[in-house]
């Protein structure tokens, strides 16, 4: 069975069901958690049992504070369209290049942390992502199979690569416009799974919704570029270590979409300045952007709650 790890600024918890236990660990980051997997789950069982016996039902996960469960500096590396429903919102047609961007690690902010629209950003855009924490090292040169896929990802979060369209779109800057502090909320759990549950991955249902309004639902049986395939792909260049991350990229649903055909042929008949102060004309009163005083929930699990990564809740402000 999965085992739900959540970080506070006393510790590390186990959480089972609505109710909490501290792990007793001198573990900092999420790589030195992370060192030895088997223990670390082994522990948060007896402390788990331990609780139980004792008649100590542990604390209310609701009475903390979650922070994120991936701590930093880390590698940030996400996925660029790696959805079928992203695609076609994004006016992709054909086969989608596999292709990664990097995102700062300071980008990387808590579970119920605002998130905080710099002031020159107008066109701010969410993006439920499920992300990849790794357990041990990726070396340059790693072929990932899916069978030795949980030798490689010792757990699964919830994140939301949050961006800034207006720096992205006119800048052509992935970089800067993913990775604004508070752009990357990550938990409240660190999912981490037995090695016979990466075979219910596909179950798992993405789901995004602002102020109570879906905008975001699919199961990854609708990504282009698969786990395995993705760490495979990556490690042609770039090595990961134990507590790196990797976002596995948004299914359709964003605020941002690609313009009709026919608009798209006349744009591009403008001069680059006149086609994007256009384009950003007509996305002005695109409603679905984030605004100040929105609430953003995500959550990804499976439909049976075998795996359940908990729930993200994160309002929006302005800087």
């Amino acid at each position: 069975m999965s085992t739900n790890v959540l970080r506070t600024a006393d510790g590390w918890w186990v959480v089972r069901d609505s109710r909490a236990v501290r792990i007793e660990t001198k573990a900092v980051t999420t790589a030195e958690l992370l060192a030895d997997l088997a223990a670390v789950q082994e522990t948060a069982r007896e402390a788990v049992q331990e609780a139980a016996a004792s008649g100590d039902t542990g604390t209310a996960v609701a009475d903390l504070v979650a922070l994120s469960p991936v701590t930093t500096p880390c590698r940030v590396v996400a996925q660029m369209v790696n959805y079928r429903s992203h695609a076609r919102d994004s006016g992709f047609t054909g086969d989608i290049p596999p292709t990664f961007f990097r995102k700062a690690s300071g980008s990387v902010s808590g579970p119920g942390e605002a998130i905080v629209r710099p002031s020159h950003v107008k066109f701010l855009d969410y993006e439920i992502e499920l992300g990849l924490v790794m357990g041990a090292p990726l070396p340059v040169g790693t072929v990932v199979t899916e069978q030795d896929l949980p030798s490689y990802v010792a757990g699964l979060v919830v994140t939301n690569d949050v961006s800034a369209r207006d720096v992205q779109l006119a800048k052509t800057q992935f970089y800067e416009s993913k990775s604004y502090p508070t752009f990357t909320p990550t938990g409240p759990f660190l999912c981490l799974l037995e090695p016979e549950e990466f075979a219910h991955l596909l179950d798992l249902r993405l789901k995004l919704s602002v102020n109570g309004d879906l905008r975001q639902d699919r199961t990854l049986a609708d990504m282009i570029v698969r786990p395995a395939q993705a760490l495979s792909l990556l490690a042609r260049f770039q090595t990961l270590d134990a507590g790196d991350l990797l976002l596995t990229g948004t299914p359709g649903g964003t605020a941002l979409k690609a313009p009709p055909k026919a608009v798209e042929k006349i744009g591009a008949l403008l001069p680059p300045a006149m086609k994007w102060k256009a384009f950003f004309r007509s996305q002005a009163r695109n409603p679905r952007y984030l605004r100040d005083g929105d609430l953003i929930t995500a959550t990804i699990a499976t439909p049976d709650g075998r795996i359940d990564l908990g729930e993200q809740r994160t309002p929006v402000t302005d800087a």
